[in-house]
């Protein structure tokens, strides 16, 4: 289908059509080298890294057929189609109406490139792969070849456009956690906090992000993934606070912790463990070191302080593209024990060691950082200690 009205091809696209067709490019060497003719990405995140595609409406079908030979085809429905212009640099979209069988367009475009009967893979793995479409699809091709981590190993290392995507991403974060640690005031709520923390964010530049704040206050904040509640802040009690922004949908992340007047012993021996153990990964990031290299270095600060049933989880995990339900990129990589890839520059990763009473309180300080050629840059300005605020 092509366009004779509405926006101009790729005019919001992210990228430049080179930077696309090198990503393409790319991706084909790595079919190519796995004997696979023909790639079908459903995931959002990999559409939009190989085409520039977005649309919050991935709630629906839509496909990239990339042949390893021919133009890729896109699969989407009719009311994304002129979303898919503006974003993509792509010519060929074939649409489907509402009342159609997406799965029936896909096979069809797949027998028009002449590639039914040959080895065509997608990733089984992906989020957005329902189990109906994959049986159909198996049913109407035969066996469907799997290509779980193709387009994922390309995205790991972050191209210096993609860099500057997340430093912008982190400074919306800065402006919304800045303004939410301004917040942190008796007679506020959690909702005057995430509030706060939003609108500084958007106004800032950011876009919507992949996931909600994880925003709580007083006995709230032991309990992980807390989102806010209305519950009200009060003297000597803590609030934590943790957010993303996003830039052309990469995200970066922050986690802080605040405290209203006086502060429990335990709570502030906790905080100084999760600084030191935050420093120790950072300092543990050097090229050629494995993924759990700074897992481990964090693990070992977190043992010697006797706190270790209170961190049962991996140090950090990777960030760049996302789309909800996350804002980071954790099915990419992750910085946790028995992960041996190595770090390489250009990988981006968020770091938030926390500490928690469960049911009582958590503290934690994180870093979106990126590996440089001899360590780490974070990518954020906010201080790190806990922020201690008069009742």
């Amino acid at each position: 289908m092509q366009a004779n009205h509405g926006p101009a091809q790729g005019s919001e696209s992210a990228f430049t059509a080179a930077e696309y067709a090198h990503r393409v490019a790319r991706a084909r060497e790595l079919l190519a080298r796995n004997q696979i003719d023909a790639m079908v990405v459903t995931g959002p995140e990999n559409i939009f890294y190989l085409t520039g595609q977005q649309t919050p409406g991935y709630y629906t079908f839509q496909a990239l057929v990339l042949p390893v030979e021919g133009d890729p085809v896109f699969v989407i429905r009719q009311l994304e189609y002129f979303n898919f212009i503006a974003n993509t640099f792509i010519s060929d979209a074939q649409v489907y109406g509402d009342g159609d069988n997406p799965v029936d367009v896909l096979v069809r475009v797949i027998q028009q490139k002449g590639l039914a009967g040959k080895r065509v893979a997608i990733d089984k793995r992906g989020w957005f792969l329902p189990i109906a479409v994959y049986e159909a699809l198996g049913a109407k091709l035969g066996t469907i070849a799997d290509a779980a981590g193709v387009v994922e190993q390309l995205r790991a290392v972050k191209s210096p456009a993609e860099i500057a995507k997340l430093e912008k991403a982190a400074s919306y974060v800065d402006a919304g956690m800045r303004a939410g640690l301004d917040a942190v005031h008796v007679g506020n709520t959690e909702n005057t906090l995430v509030a706060a923390m939003m609108g500084a964010a958007i106004a800032a530049g950011s876009e919507y992000v992949g996931m909600e704040p994880l925003v709580s206050a007083g006995p709230r904040t032991g309990v992980p993934h807390g989102t806010w509640r209305r519950r009200a802040l009060e003297a000597n009690a803590p609030a934590f606070l943790e957010m993303a922004a996003c830039h052309d949908r990469y995200h970066a992340a922050l986690m802080r912790s605040a405290w209203i007047g006086d502060v429990r012993p335990e709570a502030l021996d906790m905080e100084k463990v999760c600084q030191e153990a935050l420093q120790a990964a950072l300092d543990a990031i050097v090229p050629g070191a494995p993924c759990e290299a700074p897992h481990l270095a964090c693990q070992a600060v977190i043992d010697r302080a006797g706190y270790t049933d209170n961190f049962k989880k991996r140090t950090g995990y990777s960030v760049g593209i996302s789309f909800a339900p996350d804002w980071g990129e954790g099915s990419i990589l992750s910085l946790y024990t028995g992960v041996t890839t190595p770090l390489r520059p250009g990988m981006t990763f968020h770091i938030p060691p926390a500490l928690r009473i469960y049911g009582e309180f958590t503290v934690g300080v994180s870093e979106t950082v990126v590996v440089t050629e001899t360590g780490y840059r974070a990518l954020g300005n906010i201080a790190r200690p806990l922020l201690r605020v008069a009742a």
